[in-house]
């Protein structure tokens, strides 16, 4: 039988970018965007390898100088504005294919820490599922949601009549996908090529943690909300 490897980390992290140019190695907090993400997996408890996927090689140097590892550079096909991160991902299991449970971590998430990962990393050994996400609740409830059209008509986004005499906190509160983390069991990902799955769980992040940045608007708002930590992210006593 071939030795399977602990887990795996894959940080994806393309060199171009439209939003924000070079964000991954825009300096959040005194170091570069992507170091936060790399430091979030080197810090946890049951990661074993943290690998970045890049096509760029200035990227990839930084990377390195953070204590990642970077087998090779990523193919031209996967650097596009268009490229998807099911493949991204593939690609790299592929080049290491005896790890059972694999992670992916976007950079562009930067107040996930060693331990959410590790915390989602139990939830999803303790469901025994196919895949665990990071959520975050949702601010407004899709019950209260209408769609509008050129006559002006409300129709409700649900379909349903089922929220209309409830008071909004008696609503079941929903949650949104954050970015943050992705868990998968890596045979099942590579025959169906997805994250999320009927029996996928979502590891709860609080809204503050839980910044995507895309845009220069983003990035100022991570960099004023780290401000006000102190530099440090603020996580949960």
């Amino acid at each position: 039988m071939e030795k399977v490897d602990g887990v795996i980390a894959i940080i994806p992290a393309r060199g171009g970018s439209k939003g924000l140019p070079r964000k991954n190695i825009l300096k959040l907090g005194g170091k570069p965007l992507i170091a936060w993400t790399i430091h979030a997996a080197l810090e946890s408890g049951t990661v074993d390898r943290v690998v970045v996927s890049t096509d760029d090689e200035e990227i990839a140097e930084v990377s390195q100088c953070e204590g990642a590892e970077v087998p090779f550079l990523r193919p031209a096909h996967l650097a596009t504005e268009t490229a998807k991160s099911v493949d991204v991902m593939r690609n790299m299991l592929e080049a290491f294919p005896h790890h059972e449970t694999a992670i992916l971590l976007q950079p562009t998430s930067p107040f996930r820490t060693g331990r959410d990962i590790d915390k989602a990393i139990d939830l999803f050994k303790g469901h025994k599922t196919r895949s665990c996400t990071s959520v975050y609740t949702a601010e407004e409830s899709p019950y209260l949601m209408f769609y509008t059209g050129d006559d002006h008509r409300l129709t409700r986004v649900l379909g349903s009549d089922v929220a209309k005499n409830l008071r909004r906190q008696d609503l079941s509160s929903v949650v949104l996908l954050n970015g943050a983390i992705y868990i998968v069991d890596v045979p099942t990902f590579l025959k169906d090529n997805s994250f999320i799955h009927a029996d996928t769980v979502g590891y709860l992040m609080p809204r503050e943690r839980s910044i995507d940045i895309d845009t220069e608007e983003d990035f100022a708002d991570a960099a004023e909300t780290l401000k006000n930590w102190g530099g440090i992210i603020k996580t949960d006593p």
